[in-house]
């Protein structure tokens, strides 16, 4: 591969050149490359991408043995060597080695699931090759390459612009100047800048490093902001830590106050090891990663069902998504645009009106509109055939401000004409003002409208002299046969769907009322710069919004998130981003800008919101499984801590070894892991995280656990009469088999552990072979003292018993919590 210092040429020498010395330089012309000669140059100069910093897999791995956490791990080992506990080195080790082997294996695996996200959002471009046009990845194109460039489009390489009227281009992402500036022939345009307006070609002069983009990446940030669950999460991993801490210091003071034995031993080191690992019991180790690999797998599902995710996180937030702001036209209309009806004004005819709207269009752009003109012309042989008398000379498109296209041409006989087509009001300010002439185009916009139609309106100037109205065109835009159908789904999930459309609001009355949407749309003019209570209570209550400019999308969502709304929107064109931004979760639809996609959360690959109602309840199993999980970890470590903590202080007796608290953490890590894969139920409205009720129910569950472990002590004490170490035996099994029931509580929240769905296989498997092998340490006496079948099969027995009794518990306590909930919101609608 060729270095950068030794490319043939450099982006600052490409701004001084003309266009054919670049021609010259680079071997080229506007024609383009061939295949073969690409291919060439591709191995020459490598791929079109920033290469990544790769950590090397040892050094990955090697990483997990050093933080905080393992640092405690670490500690234990070399003190259990100190007091000559080779046993509880071993297992210390042994968990140590486990857990960073699981970890870094399910780490790699949601990484190669990102990678493989990542290729399929990757940017493409329009090239030039073979003299023909074609859509290729743009991390193949080779300088030389002929690009063309447009509206939305991400500039994919730094280009010399060689043809067309203009392009305005944000490249804030590069200079941070805020203002866009604009383009012509001769300028050079940077890789990564954004088109905000215009279309012209380019010539590719840099690719990769070799951009002002690959030499100053330093200066592209990406902000980076916690997500609902990373906020709760952390606040779960907080509580955890500082209970434990608190607890553990207990422990470590009362027993060198008491000059407690531990094993055998009265050593600060033995008691020192015992705390550390209790320490590492209590922290959620595995929490990282079964947060990744839950992500990933989302992810990977969502792949499956058109929806790629750009920002893993997001996966949470579309479950709490309450209100879905929706594009009308190829969302939940088809975008199969066809024209369903001609008025021509004056003297000029139906045919007149489709050849001057073909004129003002531009085949390659492959607009909707534009194709639809170009469809309707080929069906007449004379308008074919007069599209070919006229040449080209100038272009400028469509762009949602000016709101019309405007094209310069020649016709055989030198004449020089101009046409455009765009909003009706924006053709009727090109031509001499008219009474009679706006009556007619307004009362003509309102019946269009009315059957659900967008008007488009065509004019036409000769050799510069005044526009003339050549008529209107009704394109009709049918409804998706899916979206009637997934409107009803949204509303029985709780999601309201408000439609957001640029076009007329008789339009979006039709077309709201037929999907079942309402009726009751408010233009944009009626809350645009307002932010009053009134105009907040509106905007809630609206079924859409009419006449919307893609910037009033901002202001729209900005207002339902002052309601607490949790709010996703859809967007496809380059001044979707800002909204797609501000959204608590962006939807780029299907054949969006790469400006859109980039600032979405999520990219759509099929049209159509059924993708995003998926997508929804995809979310909304990945957060039911990492409630459960929050609910059995807190649970779990107030079950043992508390018991341990009482155990040592009261009765200074420690109820488990070290190596015991070892085993039941790497017990513990492995089914955690795969709640990721469980079957859950979805749920029926929005959720969110309400940390008040997952603390109180997991605090209950592990008072509860605290009570029958005493019970279990107790019993074994005093019923059994068994000795210190069968007795922490005894207790080891007890906390190792009734906390893995623990887990079949948590998954089925408000229901009984018997209701549907059933634990998935992996996830039932992997908890009863953990187990198992805890049974068969007890009973056989492996790495602990043995107690036998009997006892052991007593222990099931009252694990099961106890399970049961908590299942009942666990409905009752969340029963509470919703009464008490619903008085709550009783009280405030009083107030």
């Amino acid at each position: 591969m060729l270095k950068l210092e030794e490319n043939v040429l450099t982006t600052e020498a490409a701004k001084t050149m003309d266009i054919k010395e670049i021609y010259s330089q680079l071997k080229t012309d506007k024609t383009g490359l061939s295949s073969a000669d690409a291919e060439k140059r591709l191995e020459q100069y490598g791929y079109n991408e920033i290469p990544e910093k790769k950590v090397r897999p040892i050094i990955r791995f090697l990483k997990n043995f050093w933080g905080p956490i393992p640092w405690m791990i670490e500690i234990a080992a070399i003190l259990s060597i100190i007091i000559n506990h080779w046993d509880d080195f071993a297992i210390i080790t042994a968990m140590l080695l486990i857990n960073s082997v699981v970890r870094f294996w399910e780490e790699n695996k949601a990484d190669n699931a990102i990678a493989l996200l990542k290729e399929k959002l990757a940017l493409r471009a329009k090239v030039r090759r073979d003299g023909k046009w074609d859509e290729i990845e743009a991390r193949l194109l080779v300088p030389g390459d002929i690009v063309h460039l447009r509206l939305g489009d991400i500039i994919p390489a730094d280009v010399k612009l060689i043809d067309g009227e203009y392009l305005t281009v944000d490249e804030s992402v590069l200079t941070g100047e805020s203002l866009p500036v604009d383009k012509k022939v001769s300028d050079l345009g940077y890789e990564g800048a954004i088109i905000r307006q215009g279309e012209m070609d380019g010539i590719v002069v840099g690719t990769a490093l070799n951009t002002f983009f690959g030499k100053t990446t330093q200066l592209v940030q990406q902000a980076k902001t916690k997500s609902h669950f990373q906020k709760a999460i952390v606040k779960i991993g907080n509580y955890l830590i500082i209970i434990a801490v608190i607890l553990v210091v207990i422990v470590f003071i009362v027993g060198i106050i008491r000059d407690l034995e531990y094993s055998g031993h009265q050593s600060i080191f033995g008691l020192l090891q015992f705390a550390l690992v209790l320490m590492v019991a209590a922290i959620p180790v595995a929490l990282p990663a079964v947060m990744m690999v839950s992500m990933a797998v989302g992810a990977t599902k969502l792949a499956k069902k058109k929806a790629i995710v750009s920002k893993l996180l997001s996966i949470e937030e579309a479950a709490s998504v309450d209100v879905l702001c929706s594009d009308k036209t190829g969302t939940l209309t088809k975008n199969q645009i066809s024209i369903a009806k001609i008025i021509p004004f004056g003297n000029y005819s139906e045919k007149d009106v489709i050849l001057y709207g073909s004129l003002a269009s531009k085949e390659e752009s492959r607009d909707p509109i534009d194709d639809a003109f170009f469809d309707k012309a080929k069906e007449e042989t004379e308008i074919n055939a007069s599209l070919s008398e006229y040449n080209p000379i100038s272009f400028i498109p469509f762009d949602p401000v000016k709101k019309r296209t405007e094209a310069k041409l020649k016709n055989n006989s030198g004449d020089e004409i101009r046409v455009s087509k765009g909003a009706l009001q924006v053709i009727l300010d090109l031509v001499k003002k008219d009474q009679a002439l706006e009556d007619k185009v307004d009362m003509q916009g309102k019946e269009f409208a009315s059957h659900g139609f967008r008007a488009l309106g065509i004019a036409k100037s000769e050799n510069q002299g005044l526009w003339e109205y050549v008529g209107i065109v009704a394109l009709h835009d049918p409804p998706r046969e899916d979206s009637l159908e997934t409107i009803k789904t949204a509303k029985s999930l709780g999601i309201n769907v408000k439609m957001v459309t640029g076009d007329h609001i008789e339009i979006a009355k039709q077309i709201a009322g037929n999907l079942g949407i309402g009726t009751n749309i408010v233009v944009s003019s009626d809350i645009i710069g307002k932010e009053d209570e009134k105009t907040i209570n509106l905007v809630e209550n609206a079924d859409g919004f009419a006449e919307v400019y893609p910037e009033h999308k901002y202001h729209i969502v900005e207002l339902l998130q002052k309601k607490d709304h949790v709010v996703g929107m859809t967007g496809d064109g380059v001044n979707d981003a800002p909204a797609l931004k501000k959204a608590d979760i962006g939807f780029a639809v299907s054949n969006a800008t790469d400006a859109a996609k980039s600032a979405a959360d999520i990219v759509l690959t099929d049209p159509g919101i059924s993708v995003i109602v998926k997508a929804t309840t995809t979310s909304r199993k990945i957060f039911e499984r990492m409630k459960s999980y929050a609910v059995y970890r807190i649970a779990e470590t107030v079950r043992i801590l508390i018991f341990l903590v009482l155990s040592i202080t009261i009765f200074a007796f420690y109820p488990i070894t070290a190596i015991m608290i070892v085993i039941l953490a790497l017990l513990n890590d492995l089914p955690i892991m795969t709640i990721a894969f469980d079957k859950t139920r979805i749920a029926e409205k929005p959720v969110r995280w309400r940390m008040q009720r997952i603390l109180i129910l997991s605090s209950v569950l592990g008072i509860a656990g605290v009570i029958f472990s005493f019970s279990i002590f107790l019993i074994g004490k005093f019923v059994f009469l068994l000795g210190l170490s069968t007795l922490q035996t005894f207790i080891f099994l007890k906390l190792a088999v009734a906390g893995h029931m623990t887990i079949y509580l948590t998954r089925t929240d408000k229901d009984h552990f018997w209701k549907r769905p059933l634990p998935s296989k992996i996830l039932f498997i992997t908890c009863e072979s953990t187990q198992v092998i805890a049974t068969i340490f007890a009973a056989t006496g492996i790495f602990m003292a043995p107690i036998g079948w009997a006892l052991t099969g007593f222990i099931w027995v009252f694990a099961l018993a106890a399970f049961v009794g908590n299942d009942f518990l666990k409905v009752a306590t969340i029963k509470w919590l919703d009464r008490r909930d619903a008085r709550k919101k009783e009280l405030e609608i009083i107030k």
